[in-house]
């Protein structure tokens, strides 16, 4: 019973990690370098992750500050944050490339929000599977003997309370993030 509630902690605690991490890498109208963790850049026939390419900055509120550790990626970073969907010109001197990022307008802002929605309702559905998998693991250790009546409602009620919680912290950072969108 006990390994049951500490596997589907751990696997409620990821889901949350991811979730955390996937709302880091949406643009929230300042810069930040988070924006640019999903870009991946073809760098000598293989695609890399542009984290691994280069040193990236926030020099002001609105820039990012991109320096490439290879001069000669220079061009190969470009094309890959005009391809993303991040929807920002780069500029660059020659050394390092900068990002301006532009203010978000309304109607952007109202369709970030409804994405981090979605966002944080996917990972409610993931909590809630690894809530009813749990269940069904101490309904199979009952059906098997293993648990008695009282102790099944116990480790349901136990289950339960664990799945109420992550709720609650995505709810919280869903909310968080809501309002950084909506920041002007």
């Amino acid at each position: 019973m006990n390994n049951v509630h500490k596997m589907i902690g751990e696997k409620m605690d990821k889901t949350v990690s991811v979730l955390k991490e996937d709302l880091l890498t949406l643009r929230a109208g300042r810069a930040n370098p988070n924006m640019l963790n999903k870009i991946t850049v073809e760098y000598y026939g293989s695609p890399t992750p542009l984290t691994q390419l280069a040193n990236i900055t926030v020099p002001e509120p609105r820039m990012l500050q991109i320096n490439p550790y290879d001069a000669t990626a220079i061009s190969d970073i470009e094309k890959a944050i005009m391809n993303s969907d991040l929807g920002m010109n780069p500029s660059n001197d020659g050394k390092i490339i900068r990002l301006s990022v532009p203010m978000l307008t309304e109607e952007r802002r109202k369709d970030l929000v409804k994405l981090v929605k979605k966002t944080g309702e996917g990972a409610k559905v993931a909590i809630r599977n690894e809530r009813r998998e749990a269940n069904d693991k101490l309904k199979k250790m009952h059906k098997d003997g293993d648990l008695t009546d009282d102790d099944l409602k116990s480790a349901e009620g136990d289950v339960q309370k664990l799945t109420d919680d992550h709720i609650k912290k995505i709810d919280d950072l869903v909310k968080s993030k809501e309002a950084e969108v909506l920041e002007v």
